[in-house]
């Protein structure tokens, strides 16, 4: 690539760079380090100055694996959404404790409940390491090879990060390829829950209402970092508004959206259209009914499965919506011509011609390639196996760890990198329950699954059934294991090779199975798709600067980044939809349906009607860039006030993740005002509110 990007290294207490973008929409998940100042000047009369900006990184943080949440007192109060939370909810939670079902509030310190294995981070610094590892590998180099230098190079760069600042240190990837930078997070482990309110009020009409809109859900919890067992102090938090927000107001979102495809080609979103999207949802579709039949079994297996079942539901309709997305001629049609378009320019430039004229084909190449491996790959992959089970997950680190790490930092696998090794052990030798009904019906729906897709026949499923059908394999390997046992895990991991090869644990021996094919795959994927297409879309993006100008947010990567828009509502099949919602407008819901599941009121909210103020605003909707990772994102006003928090988008915004429109799209958030009348007059938390609004605890 001969396109280069100016070197800059960066706390955001400098701001360095800013990028002009086009007037007529709020597109965007912008890059705290590279906001786009023109258009907030230009179209919304506002001008971020660099405290502004580090104000809100340092004062926003990722949840868990990629999640989004923000601190809201200088005692370490954190928000974020009941659905983000919910994970640790379950994991809480105990047969006399049921805290999806109840809800929970702890008044003073000493009643907040530790989570075992959660870590929140929270991004302190930002420098560009775009030329260092763009330019590693020698002229002449195939994509193969300057992959596996650059992966070199990254991991380097993250561990001599890490031991020079203490930090968490993560290389991200930004324009498929095409930048770098290394994010320095201060990593928390101790983080303890403060307050969630009934799962039935964070999630008012369950799947019926997901994605659709007017709303009604106070999906919010609250949790508080600490450090060195007191609660983390910080002069970086957000504020609450005294005022609230009104239509017409700039707003703005900080958070980790966790993943677009709006700068792919035609090619990969075919390829995403036609393979990945549809076999994607041929999971979720077929694990959702194994997770309805599993709940109806019992209470208990209930309570088991209705975190994962709402997961997996959330999913579900996302896809639908992203598939609808590509397969709309009037989508895809804007993406064939901005295509065409860039193209043209490129092969029309001699020099642009010679240095990026064939990136395109390249990425056609790479997703023919990556259909050979596709069903089989993804039905495997550790990281996305259809085996969803945690004792196979422990297992599957196990034998990966034993592989690993007797090879030098910078050739393992990512995930087992030093820099990376505090958070898998973190994971690894969590005490959360293991719940064996549900990891038997996991193994069982995992293994049939295999059989189904690939054959009883196939090799790898003959040894992975070991001549027992699913359901009696699944049974042994749950109830014959010891790696539910964290001291057994620590002997595996310190045992090494040597432990995995004498095991006769017969988890370990389901993941050892898979693991030789996993590595054959995976380095198909690695050689032939990844290495191909960051090469080719760093060329894209150099020819996307070089002919439009660098106008472009990235494509989301679960990194921080700042959206904007207004609180605006729309139109939708001739109607108006106002933008907000009202407190009272839960209960004429629930009436209207009869009072029945999924849109029965929790018992609280109904022994507290008479006190509610139910003018109060509840939910609305805005017209801010955001996706999946957005979930627990602050909502703040041009003083970096909150004014609400973000969980869901509206039925119309599930086509962004390929193509914006602000038409009637919207992002959906709970109003803050919303958030401090129930902590008050049904949840008997004005504690807790008042830390909010005065910033401290008394």
């Amino acid at each position: 690539m001969n396109y280069k990007y100016p070197k800059t290294c960066l706390t955001l207490t400098l701001l360095c760079l800013a990028i002009s973008a086009p007037a007529n929409a709020d597109e965007g998940m912008w890059l705290l380090n590279r906001p786009p100042l023109d258009l907030l000047k230009q179209k919304h009369n506002f001008e971020p100055t660099s405290a502004w900006l580090e104000h809100m990184q340092k004062s926003t943080a990722r949840f868990g694996g990629g999640s989004s949440s923000s601190i809201v007192s200088a005692d370490g109060l954190l928000m974020t959404n009941h659905h983000v939370g919910s994970t640790q909810l379950k994991k809480l939670s105990t047969p006399k404790r049921d805290l999806l079902l109840n809800g929970f509030y702890a008044p003073t310190l000493s009643d907040e409940l530790k989570c075992e294995d959660l870590e929140v981070r929270i991004l302190m610094s930002i420098e560009d390491m775009t030329d260092r590892i763009n330019y590693v590998a020698p002229q002449g180099a195939s994509a193969d090879q300057i992959a596996k230098a650059k992966r070199v190079e990254i991991a380097a760069i993250e561990k001599a990060a890490e031991a020079s600042t203490g930090l968490d240190c993560q290389v991200v990837t930004l324009y498929q390829g095409a930048m770098y930078h290394l994010y320095s997070y201060k990593r928390f482990t101790d983080i303890r829950l403060v307050w969630a309110p009934e799962q039935q009020a964070a999630f008012f009409g369950g799947d019926n209402d997901n994605f659709e809109y007017p709303r009604f859900n106070l999906d919010t919890t609250f949790f508080r970092l600490y450090e060195n067992n007191k609660p983390y102090h910080t002069n970086h938090y957000l504020r609450w508004s005294s005022t609230g927000a009104a239509e017409g107001d700039l707003i703005f979102v900080v958070g980790h959206p966790y993943s677009t495809n709006r700068l792919y080609t035609v090619d990969h979103l075919k390829f995403l259209r036609d393979v990945s999207y549809p076999t994607i949802l041929q999971k979720l579709w077929r694990r959702e009914v194994h997770l309805l039949t599993f709940s109806a079994r019992s209470y208990d297996q209930e309570r088991m499965a209705i975190d994962s079942l709402h997961g997996v539901q959330n999913s579900r309709k996302a896809f639908v919506g992203s598939l609808a997305g590509l397969l709309d001629p009037d989508v895809f049609s804007k993406k064939v011509k901005s295509e065409s378009k860039l193209r043209s320019a490129v092969k029309n430039n001699l020099k642009y011609f010679a240095d990026w004229g064939d990136a395109w084909d390249q990425i056609a190449q790479a997703q023919r390639d990556h259909k050979e491996i596709y069903a089989r790959y993804t039905a495997l992959d550790t990281r996305r196996s259809v085996i969803r089970s945690e004792l196979f997950k422990i297992a599957n680190h196990l034998v990966q760890l034993a592989e690993e790490l007797p090879k030098a930092d910078e050739q393992r696998l990512d995930h087992y990198h030093d820099a990376q090794l505090d958070s898998l052990y973190l994971s690894l030798y969590s005490p959360s329950p293991i719940l064996e009904a549900m990891e038997i019906a996991n193994i069982e729906s995992g293994l049939s699954y295999l059989a189904e897709t690939f054959g009883a026949n196939d090799p790898l499923v003959q040894k992975l059934l070991d001549g027992k059908s699913p359901r009696a394999r699944a049974e042994f390997a749950v109830k014959n294991t010891r790696i539910g046992d964290i001291d057994i895990r620590k002997r595996y991991a310190a045992g090494g090779q040597t432990a995995i090869d004498a095991s006769t644990d017969p988890m370990i021996a389901l993941a050892a199975a898979i693991n030789p094919e996993v590595r054959s795959l995976r380095e198909h994927y690695e050689t032939k798709v990844e290495a191909v297409e960051t090469q080719a879309y760093a060329k894209i993006a150099a020819a996307q600067f070089a002919v439009m100008g660098e106008d472009i947010a990235p494509d989301a990567t679960s990194s921080l980044r700042l959206s904007f828009g207004t609180i605006k509502g729309y139109t939708e099949s001739g109607k108006n939809v106002p933008a907000f919602t009202n407190m009272g407008g839960i209960y004429k819901r629930s009436a209207t349906r009869g009072n029945k599941p999924p849109f029965d009121l929790p018992q609280s909210w109904v022994n507290h009607k008479d006190q509610l103020d139910q003018s109060t605003p509840f939910n609305f909707v805005s017209t801010p860039d955001i996706i999946g990772g957005n979930s627990g994102s602050p909502m703040v006003n041009r003083d970096g006030e909150v004014i609400g928090l973000i969980f869901d988008g509206n039925i119309h915004s599930l086509t962004w993740g390929t193509v914006f429109s602000g038409k009637s799209a919207r992002a959906v958030g709970v109003d803050a005002r919303a958030i401090i009348e129930a902590l008050r007059k049904i949840y008997n938390a004005s504690n807790l509110a008042d830390e909010m609004i005065q910033g401290h605890r008394k």
